[in-house]
């Protein structure tokens, strides 16, 4: 992954630094790249508050097939602003 804002040499841990890896390739793009389910199920706990919330509940969907309530986010549900709640 080339990113050109960022110097991930200086993250304080490995993991401080995965989490950034793992957040930007769902946030932004794979690359060509795939992700393991083994690896988004360990870091899953510390890697949702940097994700966006459409693509935390679609990789819930697809991991635990966790349907979100579209109650809890009525924004992300309703994006032409037509339904109000």
């Amino acid at each position: 992954m080339k990113n050109w804002n960022t110097n991930t040499t200086q993250f304080r841990s490995k993991l401080d630094k995965k989490i950034w890896e793992l957040s930007q390739l769902i946030n932004y793009g794979f690359d060509g790249k795939k992700l393991s389910k083994k690896i988004l199920t360990r870091y899953w706990s510390k890697l949702t508050p940097h994700l966006r919330p459409e693509r935390s509940q679609m990789l819930e969907w697809l991991l635990w097939n966790k349907k979100s309530s579209p109650l809890s986010n009525p924004k992300f549900w309703n994006k032409s602003g037509l339904i109000k709640a």
